[in-house]
């Protein structure tokens, strides 16, 4: 028995319908990137493409990390999310080294009202021996600036003062080191920068420590996929 074709007008709607949806699973969940310190928005890059094809609408933001503060740079940071996702019914979040920290101190001063995940890369969270070490050389200042120098691992300084953790995170750090010289420094397996147990955080909902290095676990292809895996389903795979 020979069906009858749709009428061509039905059969349109039909395809403008598709072409509408495809591509539009997220489009109301915005994602936003923060790099980490002395980087910049294209280090993010990779993993801005990888968001944009999932259907995300994504916000690769910059900030001058070597300039300020701390409590400054989550001001401007904080600003710039406000501004830009306006009309997201959700706003993902996906750091890199001090940017996990920039969000800290987000939600412990001026939450953000649509916050949904947070997925930190490599973290300091309970701050850097190396910082501790050599925080006090010119050299490191002059590289990494005012944040560097808060990002020890003493009960009092500000990665110490920071408060647990209240919102949806995972954590995902890295094992491998291509910077022996910071390594030594560092007690325990590291990523080059932070060491695996620095990483943690009180509050966290998963953690994983994967065989990539600090300056470029933001670029690993497994490292990506976590991330889209955490920020669909709220659990790492």
């Amino acid at each position: 028995m020979s069906r009858t074709p749709p009428h061509p007008i039905r059969l349109l709607y039909i395809l403008v319908i598709m072409s509408l949806s495809y591509g539009t699973t997220h489009a109301q969940e915005h994602v936003v990137l923060l790099h980490g310190l002395a980087r910049s928005a294209a280090s993010m890059n990779k993993m801005q493409r990888a968001l944009v094809n999932e259907g995300y609408q994504v916000h690769n933001l910059s900030y001058d990390s070597r300039q300020h503060g701390i409590e400054q740079l989550a001001e401007s940071v904080h600003q710039q999310i406000r501004t830009q996702t306006t009309k997201a019914t959700k706003v993902h979040i996906v750091t890199h080294s001090l940017g996990g920290i920039l969000v800290r101190q987000i939600q412990a001063t001026t939450p953000l009202p649509k916050l949904a995940r947070v997925v930190m890369l490599s973290p300091p969270n309970a701050g850097s021996e190396v910082v501790d070490k050599i925080g006090h050389w010119w050299l490191f200042q002059k590289i990494n600036g005012p944040a560097g120098q808060q990002l020890g691992t003493g009960k009092d300084s500000f990665i110490g003062q920071l408060p647990a953790i209240n919102f949806d995170c995972a954590v995902i750090t890295g094992d491998r080191s291509i910077n022996w010289i910071n390594s030594l420094m560092i007690p325990g397996q590291d990523d080059g920068k932070v060491s695996t147990t620095s990483a943690r955080v009180e509050g966290m909902r998963a953690y994983k420590v994967l065989h990539t290095t600090h300056p470029m676990i933001m670029k690993k292809q497994t490292v990506i996929q976590e991330v889209i895996h955490y920020l669909q389903t709220g659990t790492l795979q």
